[in-house]
């Protein structure tokens, strides 16, 4: 084994939350002894919607800390629809850990793995390959945490765009474009999603965009409405590299890039800032399947990738890259040979089938 070894937060959550972390610890743990390494330690970080029903808080400062000390953090799914604090919202603890941790970029990789199905019938859809970046910290989002007021006839929320905010997660895409490996061999670009024509927030976000493009000149750019984008991404998926936005438009348009590769069972993400990261599943809890073992666990697994990838870039740890590699291909290779079927696709096969196809790939 490597002599490196990763303290891993591990919040499982709520409904299939804990299902589908099980599930994905084994694949973990066969794919870094299949490599040899890196060494993980795992330490639970309680937390979630039961978790507020039991004890009064979702993420309490114990697990906080847990999050803030760990080379990474592993989370499942938390919340649970019936369960809500006092100003009506649901519990929502990774927000916090956006927050906290300074998690700005939210990046969702899109691609259609071979043999999984997609509602795109055209034969381009093998060639999706793009990463959705999510600003994570400002956007529509940056009040959340606020008490909710009490005039009886109206509400309304801030959209904040800091120049310091966006500079960020835009440099994060132009970096990430420089570096992605492409299945395409056409340019390397980089899509502003926003809603410039209408919104002073979203003007200063291109202003923004422009001023980091500058920076990158190797780097193609273009621009695209948010509704435009909606249309595009449904039409032609297969003409963009990696595309930056705010965080609501972020958080829609990622569930729509969930659904042209299979469904959000099929979708990792990654909440990564400067120092600190987070690797999750796109779907939620999904407590009406919880218990019955028909949860989709591959986005859990493709997160969990993530997380290796993350680690062994950051720290100069090749086996973590094999590590995270052996899962991906694992998973493809299970997938494109038949083998798995999920009940999520109206298959036969849940959480313990699909995890041990995966497993006899690795």
């Amino acid at each position: 084994m490597t002599t490196n070894a990763f303290q891993i937060a591990v919040m499982a959550g709520d409904g299939i939350g804990p299902e589908v972390m099980n599930a994905c610890l084994q694949i973990v743990n066969a794919a870094v002894e299949k490599v040899g390494g890196p060494g993980l330690h795992f330490v639970d970080a309680p937390g979630g919607a039961q978790h507020y029903r039991d004890h009064g808080t979702d993420l309490p400062d114990s697990s906080f800390e847990i999050a803030k000390d760990a080379d990474a953090i592993l989370f499942g799914a938390m919340g649970l629809p019936e369960v809500r604090k006092a100003d009506g919202t649901e519990i929502n603890p990774q927000l916090d850990l956006r927050f906290g941790l300074e998690l700005y970029a939210g990046v969702r990789p899109v691609r259609v793995l071979p043999g999984a199905p997609t509602p795109l019938k055209d034969p381009r859809a093998a060639d999706i390959d793009l990463v959705l970046i999510r600003e994570n910290t400002e956007g529509m989002f940056a009040d959340i945490r606020k008490p909710r007021g009490t005039i009886p006839d109206q509400a309304e929320d801030r959209c904040l765009i800091t120049r310091a905010g966006a500079t960020r997660v835009i440099d994060y895409a132009f970096q990430l474009a420089a570096t992605r490996v492409r299945t395409r061999t056409d340019a390397r670009r980089v899509t502003c999603v926003d809603k410039a024509n209408v919104l002073h927030s979203m003007a200063f976000w291109r202003h923004v965009f422009e001023d980091v493009h500058a920076r990158h000149p190797n780097i193609g750019a273009d621009y695209a409405y948010v509704d435009a984008m909606a249309l595009n991404l449904v039409k032609r998926p297969w003409d963009y590299d990696v595309m930056v936005m705010e965080n609501l438009f972020g958080d829609i348009l990622s569930d729509l890039t969930a659904g042209i590769v299979g469904g959000l069972g099929m979708a990792p993400s990654g909440d990564i800032g400067d120092t600190h990261a987070l690797f999750q599943p796109s779907h939620g809890s999904a407590p009406d399947i919880a218990g019955k073992g028909l949860a989709n666990p591959v986005a859990m697994f493709l997160s969990a990738s993530m997380m290796l990838n993350w680690l062994g870039h950051r720290h100069g740890e090749s086996h973590a890259t094999e590590a995270a590699a052996l899962i991906d291909n694992a998973v493809a290779k299970a997938f494109a040979s038949g083998s798995v079927q999920p009940a999520e696709f109206g298959g036969p096969d849940g959480t313990s089938a699909i995890t041990n196809a995966v497993l006899a790939e690795i």
